[in-house]
């Protein structure tokens, strides 16, 4: 095609979407003359933050971290506490756990029995009635039984009905074990029997014959109001011997993913192969080891168990001894596995241009390597965020002074539910009119202002969390969209990239264009929290709800979700209008979403192919990783390396690491996504602006040009 016969910018395009844009012919890059964008939104931002810092100052003036990191006995002391009598006691028994199952449970959020801190769970069984009759031949019964009392003594001078009225003892104890620092029955199974300390049937104390499918049941009804703070605390014990096992497999995650980085440069392509039969590879060996679990545990006697069988338990390895458990796991390998092929199969040729771009993309990272560094600080800005969030979150859970309730076992009690004083309680009205009834620890609270707007203090700290994440993330594709737009625009590479375009582009973004990040954070923000409410609502009213309802609710679910990736997608390259021309919110969307309707067969090509490209990268790093930490923890490699021998649960470091090492990967390789989409962006922009004329010469590089469009490239006359 001779150059008169090449077609103009709209010429060029899919189709027409969108009025006639005018050009400035002297455009050669980013804007450099700007002024600041949507100032008023960059006004409420700051304010914002200022009442998020003041709400911060008040949560500790309040708050009492200690709440969160001891449990609670029936009176509001703490279990382990230094400096206390309970210092040495740091596991929370329950007198009758019996009573867990009873409807207050559901009201109150508190088992209604008495609480107290012990120094190690019951070991055996035995009632108070069996220790007193014992006692006269052997003192050491009650020496033992006398640690789950309320108070120590000599001897055993209570007779059992004065007991049941001073709830001064336990009726019963039997064999637990300390799970989140509260005693929980040992359960076991032998021969397909769920059974404790070798029972199936046992006394409670007060003459019932009680199985153990009723404790269970007991069990689960206080595993229900066990909050994450505790869940927090157990795992703790795993990462305190882990941790710097988890450091080297982050830091091996980084090297990996940075020598990735690297060598996409050279080897997109191979390295796409690599990805791919990698992460195959990984998915054929879980199948595989799914599979050889899975015959073993065929050949058991209790194989015929399942998960319904065994219920809820506090471990979680035994989840992992039932062959539905892995036949679950290998089912759900093998879908993945044929989806990676059969997306192979059908996008074979649509991973050309995937390739072309990584390889320009690499050879823009090359130039401006110090984008490979950014990810670092998103990741500090962002650690900053959560790391005050969450410590605002406790600070706020913890305010206030223990609050007491009436709580009754058989929850019949007409002033149930009703503060009192643990102090006086016996010897007021409430306790006569209601035997058996105990005023006990509920939650920390108050009457002042301040406490009754507790609730609306955790809305908006999660609010304006969800904001600075987002503007966080904003920053960085801003930042990077405009460094990477320097690089595009520079008709000579490198020769005529400007100077340090990173920092140039970061301040930038930060001086002028504050309030348009924080505004399309902020969309972005309300959409996300309108999902966690309704997430809450759901959780909230499940067992409350008809079919029409849940449906409706489902449909708000996902027409919010779609919602989301809509907006980020749409923020995404608003954010990259923004850093090439300077102008506001608004009007970037609307000119990224006009280019991008015009260039929508372009979109459908490159974004999710490329996409999927840069994801197997992220898998493949994780999974290498996962693997070596799976070996490691379980102690499959003693040969190699001595890993930690004293793990509960091996699942946690593992998770961690995995996890980790993903979102390592993922801060690398979204250096490379947000430059595939500047490109991407400024190439549309440079086909609407120029003609491949010796006037007005295409910027891109040929043979990506080739690639991209079908048309015929009049070769540029670059300076030399």
């Amino acid at each position: 095609m001779s150059r008169q016969e090449e077609p103009s910018g709209s010429d060029l395009e899919d189709e027409n979407f969108g009025s006639p844009r005018t050009f400035d012919p002297d455009f050669k890059g980013p804007v450099a003359d700007r002024s600041c964008t949507d100032v008023l939104c960059c006004i409420i931002f700051i304010l914002f933050i200022i009442g998020y810092i003041l709400l911060g100052l008040m949560a500790w003036v309040h708050g009492d971290p200690r709440r969160v990191a001891y449990p609670t006995d029936s009176n509001g002391h703490f279990c382990g506490q230094k400096g206390t009598p309970n210092e040495n006691k740091t596991i929370l028994f329950y007198f009758n756990l019996f009573s867990c199952t009873s409807p207050s449970l559901l009201v109150n959020l508190q088992c209604p029995t008495t609480q107290i801190c012990v120094s190690k769970c019951p070991e055996k069984f035995l009632t108070y009635m069996e220790m007193h009759f014992m006692y006269r031949t052997r003192e050491n019964y009650w020496s033992y039984y006398s640690q789950f009392c309320k108070a120590a003594s000599a001897k055993p001078v209570k007779a059992f009905t004065q007991l049941l009225l001073d709830d001064d003892c336990p009726t019963a104890i039997f064999p637990s074990r300390p799970f989140l620092q509260r005693c929980f029955p040992d359960f076991s199974t032998k021969n397909g029997l769920l059974t404790i300390g070798n029972k199936t049937t046992f006394n409670d104390g007060s003459g019932k014959t009680r199985n153990v499918v009723e404790l269970r049941a007991a069990a689960n009804g206080v595993n229900k109001i066990l909050d994450a703070r505790a869940i927090g605390m157990k795992v703790f014990e795993d990462y305190a011997t882990t941790w710097y096992w988890i450091l080297i497999g982050l830091t091996i995650a980084m090297l990996l993913s940075w020598m990735f980085v690297i060598l996409l440069r050279v080897t997109a392509g191979f390295l796409f192969w690599v990805f791919i039969l990698g992460v195959i590879g990984i998915l054929a060996y879980g199948i595989w080891h799914c599979y050889q679990e899975y015959s073993k545990l065929q050949e058991k006697p209790n194989s015929h168990l399942s998960i319904y069988n065994i219920g809820i338990q506090t471990d979680i390895s035994m989840y992992f001894q039932l062959k539905q458990t892995w036949f679950t796991f290998m089912i759900i390998l093998a879908i993945l596995e044929v989806i990676v092929i059969v997306m192979l199969i059908f996008l074979r040729d649509r991973i050309r241009v995937s390739i072309a771009l990584l390889k320009e993309g690499s050879k823009a990272i090359g130039y401006i390597p110090s984008t490979l560094i950014y990810p670092v600080l998103t990741f500090i800005f962002l650690s900053i965020c959560i790391s005050y969030w969450a410590v605002t979150a406790v600070y706020l859970a913890t305010s206030g002074t223990p609050i007491y309730k009436v709580i009754a076992p058989e929850g019949q009690c007409e002033h149930e539910n009703k503060t009192c004083d643990p102090e006086i309680f016996n010897t007021t009205e409430i306790a006569k009119a209601c035997p058996g009834a105990h005023c006990n620890f509920a939650f920390y609270g108050g009457k002042s202002l301040y406490h009754q707007y507790i609730t609306t203090f955790q809305i908006v700290n999660l609010f304006i969390f969800l904001w600075l994440i987002n503007f966080v993330i904003a920053l960085g594709q801003c930042t990077l969209a405009g460094a990477f737009a320097s690089y595009y625009w520079a008709l000579k590479k490198p020769d005529d990239i400007p100077p340090h375009p990173l920092f140039t582009a970061f301040g930038r973004a930060i001086r002028y264009h504050t309030g348009s990040l924080a505004f399309g954070s902020l969309i972005l923000a309300t959409i996300q929290m309108v999902r966690l409410v309704l997430q809450y609502l759901d959780n909230r009213l499940k067992d409350a709800q008809s079919n029409i309802s849940r449906f409706l609710q489902c449909c708000l679910k996902c027409c919010f979700w779609c919602l989301e990736h809509v907006v980020k997608f749409l923020n995404r390259h608003a954010y990259v209008m923004i850093a090439i021309y300077g102008q506001n919110f608004c009007r970037s969307a609307r000119d990224a979403f006009n280019l991008l309707m015009r260039n929508v067969l372009k979109v459908a090509v490159m974004d999710r192919v490329t996409e999927f490209v840069l994801t197997l990268g992220k898998i493949l790093v994780a999974g290498c990783i996962g693997i070596l930490a799976f070996l490691l923890f379980t102690e499959r490699i003693p040969m190699i390396v001595e890993g930690p021998t004293s793990l509960n649960y091996y699942w946690v470091p593992l998770l961690t690491v995995i996890i980790g090492s993903y979102l390592i990967a993922h801060g690398f390789f979204s250096v490379y996504a947000m430059c595939i989409d500047t490109i991407f962006i400024c190439f549309c922009e440079d086909l609407e602006r120029n003609d491949g004329s010796a006037e007005k010469p295409y910027f891109i590089a040929p043979t990506l040009h080739g690639i991209l469009n079908k048309k015929q490239l009049v070769p540029q006359k670059q300076k030399e």
